[in-house]
């Protein structure tokens, strides 16, 4: 007989950008970070939880020292002095979180 062993899928969402102490100069704003998997090496087959950019970009740094040859992938830039609407470059910015956290 043959055995059919399911493929592992992982899937992670960033969904939900929450604006805190909207108006003043320490604003910034979290994202709910979504995975789901089959995979054997997680324990916990869902979870959920709130992340700010700078965690991202703490994650890249720790990905890029232990990663050797491998390339990190990039992460959305930061805001700067950026033209358009604000809920127009957070979701630009949830897009780009999502993409580096699949690749």
């Amino acid at each position: 007989p043959i055995l059919l062993c399911p493929q592992e899928l992982t899937t992670v969402r960033v969904q939900d950008p929450r604006v805190h102490n909207e108006g003043s100069w320490n604003s910034y704003v979290d994202y709910k970070i979504f995975l789901h998997t089959n995979s054997r090496a997680f324990t916990a087959k869902t979870s959920c939880v709130r992340r700010r950019y700078r965690e991202f970009a703490w994650l890249r740094r720790q990905l890029q020292r232990n990663a050797g040859l491998v390339p990190v992938p990039e992460l959305p830039g930061k805001a700067g002095f950026f033209v358009g609407s604000t809920d127009e470059f957070i979701e630009r910015r949830r897009q780009g979180l999502q993409h580096f956290l699949q690749r």
